[in-house]
């Protein structure tokens, strides 16, 4: 019997890459999100199902684990990739921006597993969420975004504790640098900020990461695979960062870091 993912914003990015990995795999795959159009478009190419849902409505959500169960009679994985950022530190935040990131990275993440949770235990399935490296280290005025994805690493291995000993697995996955719309806002923002090309932003981005490049959404999404497939079938609870190594760094040591290789140079225009 072919197994079957839910995958929440999957318009674009890890989302899109995860559904196409999938349904590679075997899965039908429902993809959800905010804009139907990509999501239509990605559907018809895997044969699927798209639900336009914004993870934060619980009627919108919980509609389209309903389409999914309706449409292929059993849900076996729930990949939550739905999020959004907005930057600021604490004092330069609004209340309306820090309760939008966080209803979508954190309470939809709750809303999405509490929705398809019963399913996944009428089929021992699995659970993976996307969180990201400012989960588990501050990043500059990322306030919101920062604990947002803590959070989410949190309700992830509540869900392991919980709902371990029904059958059903939960692991989160931690991206640093990923290529994604996103990460090119970023990119772009940098440049202006440092007035330099946009591959030298790149290269300032990534100028301490171990593996010294971004990494691409189809990395990702073969974790993603993973997790959700027999192989990882005592992985429950786990926090996996796919960052190019760039977790384990420890900036205070940074500056014995030898330099005299040019590795670490970038050019600031």
């Amino acid at each position: 019997m072919r197994r079957c993912a839910l995958i929440t914003g999957a318009a674009g990015g890890i989302g899109a890459a995860a559904a196409r990995r999938l349904a590679a795999d075997g899965f039908d795959v429902c993809v959800t999100g905010r804009r139907i159009e990509p999501l239509r478009a990605l559907a018809q190419q895997l044969s699927g199902l798209a639900v336009a849902a914004d993870t934060s409505v619980p009627a919108e959500i919980e509609a389209a684990v309903s389409a999914t169960i309706e449409r292929y009679g059993r849900l076996d994985a729930l990949v939550c990739s739905a999020g959004i950022g907005a930057g600021g530190a604490v004092a330069d935040q609004t209340l309306e921006r820090w309760n939008l990131v966080i209803s979508t990275n954190l309470t939809g993440v709750f809303l999405a597993a509490r929705a398809a949770l019963g399913h996944l235990v009428a089929s021992r399935g699995a659970v993976v969420t996307i969180s990201s490296l400012a989960g588990l280290r501050a990043s500059p005025a990322s306030a919101a975004y920062c604990a947002s994805k803590a959070g989410m690493i949190m309700l992830t291995q509540s869900i392991a504790l919980d709902y371990g000993p029904r059958g059903v697995r939960a692991n989160c996955l931690c991206p640093g640098w990923i290529r994604t719309e996103m990460a090119d806002g970023a990119m772009a923002a940098l440049a202006a900020q440092r007035q330099v090309a946009p591959e030298d932003a790149q290269r300032l981005m990534v100028a301490e990461v171990p593996a010294r490049r971004m990494g691409t959404p189809e990395e990702v999404a073969d974790a993603v695979a993973w997790l959700v497939s027999p192989g990882a079938s005592y992985v429950n609870g786990a926090v996996i960062t796919i960052d190019g190594g760039a977790a384990i760094v420890d900036a205070g040591s940074l500056a014995f870091a030898d330099a005299s290789s040019g590795e670490r140079e970038v050019a600031d225009g």
